[in-house]
């Protein structure tokens, strides 16, 4: 959703880091590029006009001035300001209070409650035991749709009761979770507009009996400026704690993530990334605003790497490339493991220096079609060619091809690719470089990476 912001962005400021000296009038012409972009981005004008104040004043500043790299003194400027406006402050969740801790979900309709709620409850079940609670009785098939995402999820859903009213339904969820001895309640309340003041009413009576630590609002980051009006009406007749953004992946253009935490003046708490069950990550603010600015989102790469990655798949492989053995099972594993992390382009976009091209590689969509069609191609070899691809001549590239749907010349591009990874491989653990690469697994997988990564993982 970042990506114009960070291109109008990237413009303006490289008119003004190629100059050795800035004046007022470059400053000037800077801050107005940058005001047009948030206002093309959909960011309230009221924002904007606060967060141009706040950077002028800072950039026509004595530091400024006197600095060898003025216009990185800009971009420095602009990137704390960012941080301020997303929400400099804490994004902690909160469980302080006796378990079973409860959270309430509320929103517009259509913004993605339900799967959200199922989202969270998956990101937080390795530590909590959680349960979720439909309070939909209005949109149909809503409380089957959270039934089965829990069962997707591995996460316990109370059992539906027909007929029964939201309040009724909280009370029986409360019960229920001080019962089952859960840490987390999550109540998943019915879509609404801000201007329904019916179903307002409703929430506002579920929040006081329920008494919820976190009130989360969830909206969809596609609705532009609408949503400081829906973050305003929330938070003055229901009370909320926290931000949850959906739909992040799509073709909104930031707006939403810019206004909302002003408007509202709570953090955001969760990012929804896409479709997947999986995608959705913490809010940092510091992390947001590298993106805004191209200037990628190492930490976040690497914890994703963390949570999608296995382990044992992960020391199995370092152990087999310093062995120099590594055949075409393994190149599917190395495949699959880059599948979990994510598409090409958004793995791309997190890479310092490579953002500005993670447009064109999602919009093309090479990288992730050629692995899809690499992997159909090894799942139509038999075991033994994918141990041994030396004895893959051209009978078998014929019918490999023909029982993948590719042509015999993509069958080769594979196995070429194949023979230079085997390659390099074996050249690295004849040298000792693999050695170290598997010790990498077992203690700090990226000590002295860049951007403060020197610290232990739970591998």
């Amino acid at each position: 959703m970042f990506e114009s912001l960070t291109d109008r962005l990237s413009q303006a400021f490289s008119k003004i880091t190629s100059r050795g000296v800035l004046s007022e009038k470059d400053i000037d012409d800077a801050m107005r590029e940058i005001r047009v972009a948030l206002l093309e981005a959909d960011v309230s004008l009221p924002v904007v006009k606060d967060f141009i104040a706040k950077v002028k004043e800072e950039a026509l500043g004595e530091k400024v001035v006197k600095s060898v790299q003025p216009g990185q003194m800009v971009i420095k400027i602009v990137h704390d300001e960012l941080v301020k406006l997303l929400g400099a402050e804490t994004t902690e969740l909160n469980f302080n209070a006796p378990a079973p801790v409860c959270w309430m979900l509320v929103g517009l309709q259509g913004s993605g409650k339900t799967t959200t709620a199922a989202k969270i409850a998956k990101k937080l079940k390795k530590n909590k035991r959680i349960m979720l609670a439909s309070l939909d009785v209005y949109r149909p098939a809503a409380q089957e749709q959270l039934q089965q995402l829990g069962a997707q999820v591995e996460v316990d859903v109370l059992p539906i009761v027909k007929g029964e009213k939201p309040l009724e339904i909280t009370k029986r969820a409360l019960k229920e979770a001080k019962t089952g001895v859960y840490d987390l309640l999550i109540l998943d309340t019915a879509g609404r507009l801000q201007i329904d003041e019916a179903l307002m009413n409703e929430v506002v009576e579920v929040k006081k009996l329920a008494e919820p630590t976190e009130t989360l609002l969830v909206a969809d980051a596609l609705i532009g400026q609408e949503a400081c009006n829906v973050a305003k009406e929330f938070n003055e007749k229901v009370g909320v704690t926290g931000l949850v953004l959906t739909r992040i992946d799509g073709s909104s253009r930031a707006g939403a993530a810019l206004s909302m935490k002003m408007v509202a003046d709570v953090p955001i708490k969760f990012l929804g990334t896409g479709e997947k069950i999986d995608d959705i990550e913490e809010f940092h603010a510091d992390r947001i605003a590298g993106r805004i600015l191209g200037q990628g989102d190492v930490v976040s790469l690497v914890e994703k790497a963390i949570e999608n990655v296995d382990r044992a798949e992960a020391e199995e492989m370092a152990g087999k490339m310093m062995k120099g053995s590594f055949d075409l099972n393994d190149m599917l594993m190395q495949m699959r493991q880059m599948q979990k992390i994510g598409s090409m382009g958004s793995i791309i976009g997190m890479i310092p220096g490579l953002s500005k091209f993670k447009s064109q590689i999602e919009e093309s969509g090479v990288c992730d079609n050629l692995m899809k069609k690499q992997e159909a191609i090894i799942l139509s070899m038999t075991k033994e060619e994918r141990s041994h691809p030396s004895i893959i001549k051209a009978s078998r590239k014929r019918r490999i091809a023909l029982g993948s749907g590719v042509e015999v010349h993509d069958v080769n591009v594979l196995l070429k690719s194949y023979e230079q990874m085997s390659t390099m491989m074996k050249k690295m653990g004849k040298f000792g470089a693999m050695s170290s690469m598997a010790k990498m697994f077992k203690g700090n997988p990226f000590g002295g990476f860049p951007g403060g990564m020197n610290r232990k993982f739970p591998f």
